[in-house]
Formats: C-alpha cells, structure tokens, sequence
C-alpha cells in the first residue's frame, strides 16, 4: 500500500521534472557508466533520456548498480540520426554533442535555460560524425590538466549540474508542471 507522504514525495519530483533536457546515450558501452549517467539524469530531474545504438549493444544493467534510476526515467531508442534529431527537433530542443575539439563551445557559454538535448559518445570512440552532423553545436567541458577528457559518465555529470544551477538561478524547477503530465505519471510511478 502506497502512503499518502510518498504520493506527496513522488508529486513534488515529478514537478521538478525539466521535460525540456535530455541527454543522448550514443553506443556506451560500460554497463557502469550508462548506470551512473542514469544516475545522474534522475538527480537533476531530467525526465527522458535517449539511446542510440546503432555500434554496441545497449548493456545489461544489474539490479544492484545504481541502474535503478533507470525506472524512474523514460527511456526512447532510436535506430537512425535523422529519426533522432527529428524528435529532438519537434521538441524545439538546441542539439549539442561533446567533442574535444578547439572550434567546440565551453559548457559555460551555453544557455542551458532553454531546451537542449546532449549528446554523450562512446567511452573510446567518443561522439560518432553522424552524431556531430545532426548537432547544432559542439561543446567542451575546460581541461586544464595533461589529461584532454574526463568518463563519460564524469562528463555527463559536470554538464547537466552546469545545467541545473543555470535552471535553478532561472526557477525552472520552481515552475508548476501541467497537472494531467504530472497524473499520468504519477500513476506509472506508483505501479512501480
């Protein structure tokens, strides 16, 4: 039986919830990594997360890992780019993909106010060119070390907390969502 103080907690999460971010996991291969990036999403209150594995095969995620961030998010796959951006697009969503590159943008010049999708590579690959293709823009977190990159889940993490306090400042996680959104969700939340 459901509480009514984690009907309470679920309403209040669901509200938080920026239906206007998402992240794009692009062939990742370790099982560790797409957990924590899950992880991660459901922290700062993304509510859908992309795949596109179209390379790899998206990996089995254990139950004990921090995976089980996983229920708490929508999932879409997409087979193609073109399918890909499309969605993104009739969303409105800005597309970034991250590529170590001296043309790409720092993560701190991006308006992260406004709906952006992110597109995270493969841990050795990196972001495919198909990929970099149906981007808007490229971006770059700033390295200062001898090393030129950080995990990709590491990476997710930075970005979507730049993200966040961008939002936070602009009270996007303090605007009420639509009610109907919130019950439809409510009810998949609590079968669960």
């Amino acid at each position: 039986m459901v509480t009514e103080r984690r009907i309470q907690k679920i309403k209040r999460i669901l509200n938080f919830r920026q239906t206007d971010l998402t992240v794009v996991c692009e062939n990742i291969h370790d099982p560790h990594n797409v957990s924590a990036i899950l992880r991660s999403c459901d922290a700062v209150g993304i509510d859908t997360v992309q795949l596109i594995y179209n390379e790899e095969i998206f990996p089995k995620l254990g139950k004990k890992s921090s995976a089980s961030a996983k229920k708490w998010l929508t999932i879409k796959r997409f087979k193609s780019y073109p399918e890909l951006r499309k969605s993104l697009k009739n969303q409105q969503m800005t597309i970034y993909a991250t590529y170590v590159d001296p043309a790409a943008h720092s993560i701190y010049d991006i308006d992260w106010t406004e709906p952006s999708a992110i597109i995270m590579g493969n841990e050795h690959r990196g972001v495919s060119a198909e990929a970099r293709e149906i981007a808007d823009q490229l971006i770059t977190i700033p390295m200062f070390g001898m090393i030129e990159s950080l995990n990709v889940s590491v990476a997710t993490a930075v970005i979507l907390y730049e993200a966040c306090r961008q939002r936070l400042i602009n009270r996007q996680y303090h605007t009420s969502k639509d009610q109907a959104w919130i019950n439809r969700n409510l009810n998949r939340w609590l079968k669960l």
